[in-house]
């Protein structure tokens, strides 16, 4: 396993990361076959474990608290806040009341005292983000956590929080977490020079483009949408949805170039996003033993030029196959009110 430095903090992660969001109701929930996951990673060397307070409704931390019993001063644990969290107002969100509420949680269910990576979850176009990086800042001093970052920001967004952290003398974000796969390579444009320019630490997500890169789904082959990711986006994964020819076609030609490596198409595709000088560490997100043999399988692989230049080839840098986030709009495509002028009033005077 290689090492490379996060951001800027002097803390040293493996390249590759173990995602838990398949551990919980979501994915597994066999609890102790999840911490044999998690201590087989460890054992390989992962030394960077990622995961989330609304991964299987939290019930991911508490397994993940549950396998780093004994083992914590040895693991980098990332977690994130943003999304709701039960029912009710003001459970979710960017805000110092949620923040102060949600990091304690957080604490309680992975049975530690403090977290090395706190990251926000998506944007807040409801809380300003000084607000934001004021709490973050106020935790990184109080020694709950060590660093915070935030994850599938837009470019814009990130240059903007940068920008208010510099004027009011405020923690800045130190990592991003963003989708990035052979399918999806959009952030090549944007999201990863800024993160270079900004000196931040890069922890991909989704390199296997939610299953599409398993080897499941393959050109001319019937396509199960009823298990697995696929029964969650079936549209995704059904060869007959516009725009889904153009990614089978893609997969069968990255099978052929994995094959041409002696190696396996996720294989390749674990070993791709590493590959780029952005990035700090690929998290794989592993629900089985099996699986998560297969993915590190990829660990020990450098892809040279001729290879990266065949990949540009069948998928032109910097372009999305898919829409890599399912999970967040921005509310400017979302809600119709912001794009549309007030009507007069016209009411009598």
């Amino acid at each position: 396993m290689r090492y490379r430095v996060l951001g800027g903090t002097g803390i040293e992660v493996s390249v590759h990361a173990l995602g838990a969001m398949m551990f919980g109701a979501v994915g597994n929930p066999d609890h102790d076959e999840c911490v044999r996951i998690i201590h087989a990673a460890l054992d390989r060397g992962i030394n960077l474990v990622d995961t989330a307070d609304m991964y299987s409704a939290g019930e991911s931390e508490v397994i993940v608290g549950k396998a780093l019993r004994g083992r914590r001063d040895d693991v980098v644990l990332a977690t994130k806040v943003h999304f709701p969290m039960g029912e009710g107002r003001n459970r979710g969100g960017n805000s110092r009341r949620w923040i102060l509420r949600a990091v304690e949680d957080s604490l309680r269910r992975l049975g530690t005292d403090w977290i090395d990576l706190y990251q926000v979850h998506r944007p807040d176009h409801t809380t300003d983000v000084e607000e934001t990086l004021g709490v973050l800042t106020d935790l990184v001093r109080a020694g709950t956590i060590r660093a915070f970052g935030c994850s599938t920001f837009p470019a814009e967004e990130i240059v903007e929080a940068h920008h208010v952290a510099e004027r009011r003398a405020l923690g800045r974000f130190r990592t991003e977490q963003p989708p990035y796969s052979l399918l999806a390579r959009g952030i090549e444009a944007d999201v990863l020079p800024v993160c270079e320019r900004y000196g931040m630490g890069v922890l991909t997500w989704s390199p296997l483009a939610s299953g599409f890169l398993s080897g499941r789904y393959r050109d001319g082959r019937p396509a199960d949408l009823t298990s697995g990711r696929a029964a969650l986006t079936p549209a995704r994964f059904d060869p007959a949805a516009p725009g889904n020819a153009e990614k089978y076609r893609a997969v069968e030609e990255l099978v052929a170039l994995a094959g041409q490596l002696g190696r396996t198409l996720p294989e390749l595709a674990v070993a791709f996003p590493a590959a780029h000088p952005a990035v700090t560490s690929v998290i794989i997100g592993p629900r089985t033993m099996e699986q998560l043999d297969g993915l590190l399988g990829g660990a020990d692989l450098t892809l040279d030029d001729a290879t990266l230049d065949r990949i540009d080839e069948i998928v032109p840098p910097g372009t999305n196959r898919y829409a890599p986030d399912g999970a967040w709009r921005p509310p400017a495509l979302t809600d119709p009110a912001r794009r549309r002028r007030p009507l007069p009033n016209r009411s009598a005077a």
